[in-house]
């Protein structure tokens, strides 16, 4: 259906018409067949004012979606490429929980020098973006050998949010949940 939508309120078609217009949805005309297309059908014609009104609505109405690979982030722009191991905890009610991400040896240390300092933990998908401010390095012997960052869900809305990045994140990454 969107491609006989797409051919019937193509521009080309309008002005290439040369038959008269009838209301909304009624086929007139023969058999059209456009140069390079494997449509063969009736034309669909609208009146003048119905074509127009419409067109000008899909130009309007025409969102782009697009989606977003899951990602985490520690400086904006930089993607993580270490895959952490996350911890779960959660309050008896329900109410509040937290998440704690272990990274060994992640990729932001090889990059941090040129591009800059470690700003936050920033978990990002489609429905925008999770951050938090508590990470911490772990240093062995003068070198940096891992990120420690927590992110604390208050409400069972945050919560549910929460978890709707990790399952993207762990699709798209190839991660299982394993309960202890």
């Amino acid at each position: 259906m969107a491609t006989l939508q797409s051919l019937a309120f193509s521009p080309t078609l309008s002005h290439t018409s040369h038959q008269p217009r009838s209301l909304l949805g009624i086929a007139c005309g023969r058999g059209h067949q456009s140069a390079g297309s494997s449509f063969n059908g009736q034309r669909l014609c609208l009146s003048r004012s119905r074509f127009t009104s419409n067109i000008q609505n899909q130009k309007m109405r025409r969102l782009t979606i697009m989606m977003v690979q899951p990602k985490i982030q520690f400086i904006q722009g930089t993607d993580e490429q270490t895959i952490p191991d996350v911890k779960l905890t959660k309050s008896r009610d329900g109410t509040n929980g937290m998440a704690i991400f272990r990274f060994d040896q992640p990729s932001v240390f090889d990059s941090s020098g040129e591009v800059g300092d470690i700003t936050g933990f920033y978990m990002i998908d489609e429905e925008g973006v999770l951050s938090s401010v508590d990470v911490n390095a772990k240093f062995v012997n003068g070198k940096p050998a891992g990120i420690e960052a927590k992110y604390i869900m208050r409400t069972p809305r945050e919560w549910d949010r929460f978890m709707r990045f990790m399952e993207r994140y762990a699709n798209s990454n190839g991660l299982q949940f394993v309960k202890s």
